[in-house]
């Protein structure tokens, strides 16, 4: 997420703060002192900040810093030891876990979330108002680089006008997770595209050009809807529902908006959680977090399903904390 939206999401909660919106925040129990180390996707990081900002205010000795180098390059850091926390917009490698396995370096994964990864173009395109995931794979997979670069070629009855394309840098989750999904295979795409880790970058370009197609996290969708327009989504699998399908909060949560509906990570550090900071972190995560990914716009998930959760994390806590 750009840094703008960083500083809109600061002034919020602060103004939230002021009207005494902190006070639904469960509260840690014991005064501590420390640091947590958190990188990572920049789809997750409005709501891993947002935890940070209300936890920063009831822990105020905790230093929490929250990075954004996408899912990749936390997972690096991660793998290396240099944080407690990684942010995930997606599941964990297994390039990823065999470094981890070579550093000694045990995780546990969480859920907190849920997103759409959001198709759009510019509210001037008067013919796209929806396309099936093989129209999608079709201007996206490696073999339509220089080959299929009109909206004709996509679909009959389109005009015969040349499309561009804008989406997340090759180091992102939200990257992986879109290719895997649309084209069939994570990291392999046409490489003729826009590409940027900056959500600012893409909206700027499809806004301006009407004849520009994107995808990115559905809260940056919302937070931009004006200037763009989201196009439904159609799988074909009449399980999903019948048709193309929108991205909402609605549609996300009963999962008929697929295959472009994903659930969203943090990643712990098995050595970390012997620290309390760290471990009343990610409990303050995990009880506030309904509240607050829905602020930032995305989808929360059940109650039910962050008490699933949290009993892991309790599990995996006295499974790495030494007996006396």
């Amino acid at each position: 997420m750009n840094h703008l939206r960083s500083i809109a999401l600061v002034l919020s909660l602060g103004f939230l703060a002021s009207c005494g919106g902190k006070k639904d925040a469960q509260p840690t129990s014991d005064v501590l002192k420390g640091e947590v180390r958190i990188d990572g996707s920049s789809t997750v990081y409005p709501i891993t900040e947002a935890i940070a900002e209300e936890f920063r205010a009831v822990q105020p000795e905790v230093k929490v810093t929250v990075g954004l180098s996408g899912t990749g390059g936390g997972f690096k850091k991660f793998t290396r030891g240099e944080i407690d926390i990684n942010d995930a917009s997606r599941t964990i490698k297994q390039e990823e876990i065999d470094a981890a396995t070579a550093s000694k370096i045990g995780y546990l994964e969480l859920k907190v979330a849920y997103d759409g990864l959001t198709v759009v173009v510019n509210p001037e395109n008067t013919f796209v108002n929806d396309m099936t995931v093989e129209e999608l794979k079709t201007m996206w997979s490696p073999e339509a680089q220089g080959k299929i670069t009109k909206w004709s070629q996509v679909r009959a009855g389109w005009p015969n006008e040349e499309f561009r394309l804008y989406g997340a840098g090759t180091e992102s989750g939200t990257y992986d997770y879109f290719t895997e999904a649309v084209v069939g295979k994570s990291h392999s795409s046409r490489g003729d595209y826009t590409a940027s880790e900056d959500d600012n970058v893409l909206v700027k370009g499809i806004s301006s050009d009407k004849n520009g197609l994107a995808f990115f996290g559905y809260a940056y969708f919302e937070e931009n809807a004006t200037k763009l327009k989201a196009i439904g989504i159609d799988d074909g699998k009449a399980e999903n529902g019948a048709g193309p399908i929108k991205p909402s909060v609605e549609t996300v949560k009963n999962k008929t908006y697929a295959p472009l509906s994903r659930p969203l990570y943090i990643y712990v550090n098995s050595t970390a959680v012997m620290r309390p900071e760290v471990t009343e972190f990610v409990r303050f995560y995990l009880k506030n977090a309904a509240k607050l990914s829905a602020e930032v716009g995305f989808i929360p998930m059940t109650d039910a399903e962050y008490q699933v959760e949290l009993d892991k994390f309790e599990k995996f806590i006295v499974e790495h904390t030494p007996s006396k």
